[in-house]
């Protein structure tokens, strides 16, 4: 029988935050909800609620239709620093 894997229990850093609104312009905060590759990291990585997950995903949304977040990046154009041009 394989053995049951043992992760440390995440957190919804916006439960602990209470925070009740997201705003896409500011897109320094949506950093650590998206990859290098400029994708939204699921919910089992970052540790988010769901209905924090879900405001999330709508206010990425949001500053990709502004153009504030591009949508993706391909392989050929990822850069080492990918989140020093969002602030």
């Amino acid at each position: 029988m394989a053995e049951k894997r043992k992760y440390k229990k995440r957190f919804c850093k916006y439960c602990e935050s209470k925070v009740d609104f997201m705003d896409y312009k500011e897109v320094g905060a949506l950093r650590f909800s998206l990859s290098e590759r400029y994708k939204i990291m699921p919910r089992r990585l970052t540790g988010n609620c769901k209905r924090h997950q879900d405001m999330i995903s709508i206010v990425i949304k949001r500053a990709r239709a502004a153009a504030l977040v591009p949508y993706t990046v391909t392989r050929k154009a990822v850069v080492t620093q990918p989140f020093e041009n969002l602030r």
